[in-house]
Formats: C-alpha cells, sequence, structure tokens
C-alpha cells in the first residue's frame, strides 16, 4: 500500500468513525430525546403495546431560513420493509420541544402511518430488536398538505425545500 493508499484509508476510516458515532457541528440542526439516549433503548411506555404516547423530542439549532419542521419515525427492520410510526409536518420553526404524549400548539399536522392512522403508534416488533429512527426535516415553507396524508405525499411536498435534516435513533426488543 502506497503512503497515499494509506493516508485515504485514514481519511475513510476517520470519516466513517465519525459519522457514527453522530458528531456534528455545533450549531448544526439537532434532535434528541430525554427518554433515551441515542442508539439505546426506547422504555416500554412508547411502544404500541403498553401506553403507545410518543416521547418528548427536543430540537435544537434550527436554521433561521427555515419555516415549518416535518418529522418522520420509521423502522427500516420491519420484516415487510421500511414502517412508518409517525408522520408530522407544520411544526413552527420556532419549536425546542415535542411533548411526550402530544403535538405543540399550532398548525403541526399528523399523516397516516403504516397502522393505517394518523397518529403516533410506537414500536411494535414481531421479534428481535429493532432500530426507530426519529428524522427531523427543517424547510424552507409551510406545506399545503392535508391532515392524514401518507409518507408518499409528505416526502412529494418536501421536494425542493430542505433547508436541514437530521435524525436520532432508538431500539426497541420485542417482548415473548
Amino acid at each position: 500500500m502506497t503512503p497515499r493508499h494509506f493516508r485515504r484509508l485514514c481519511c475513510c476510516v476517520f470519516f466513517l468513525v465519525g459519522a457514527a458515532a453522530g458528531t456534528r457541528a455545533a450549531d448544526s440542526l439537532a434532535i434528541s430525546s430525554p427518554a433515551f439516549a441515542p442508539g439505546m433503548a426506547i422504555p416500554a411506555k412508547y411502544a404500541f403495546h403498553h401506553q403507545n404516547i410518543s416521547p418528548e423530542l427536543l430540537v435544537q439549532n434550527v436554521p433561521a431560513q427555515a419555516r415549518s419542521l416535518a418529522l418522520i419515525v420509521d423502522d427500516p427492520d420491519a420484516p415487510m420493509g421500511l414502517w412508518t410510526h409517525w408522520l408530522v409536518w407544520n411544526l413552527p420553526a420556532g419549536t425546542t420541544s415535542v411533548p411526550e404524549g402530544k403535538l405543540p400548539p399550532g398548525q403541526a399536522r399528523e399523516g397516516k402511518n403504516s397502522f393505517g392512522h394518523a397518529r403516533y403508534d410506537g414500536p411494535a416488533p414481531p421479534t428481535g430488536t429493532h432500530r426507530y429512527f426519529f428524522h427531523l426535516y427543517a424547510l424552507d415553507t409551510v406545506l399545503t398538505l392535508p391532515a392524514g396524508s401518507d409518507r408518499a405525499a409528505l416526502e412529494e411536498a418536501m421536494k425542493g425545500h430542505l433547508v436541514a435534516s437530521t435524525q436520532t435513533l432508538g431500539t426497541y426488543q420485542a417482548t415473548p
């Protein structure tokens, strides 16, 4: 291996390690939850077969040009493929917290998830441990999408309006 290739390899490794660790610039859009640390277990109270309430989410560093926020919660490990648990859009750009079990006051709308409901439906893995991603999007517009729209409609409405995005994830293990 030449020194040049070795440097390239080291740069790639450092980049991937940093990305996996969730490093980001101090002023980047961020989402987190006081209910669980990134990559750790989501408490049972938020699961579909328990209290089925959404965890509190904290939002930081929304870009100044954002006019609204959108949130998609999904499980890429579902046996049927990507499973959407929650769709929310038109959260005010000034949102710093999405309270546990509800949306902040304002014009936020919820869309139809993979369960067929326009609400949060928590983790419900049939077997094993699944990952649940909380994707946050800062948009340069307020969407004119009607409540109850599905994920495809939300993603289409967001096209060309993305200012910034981020995510966090939690895990949940099926109970016997």
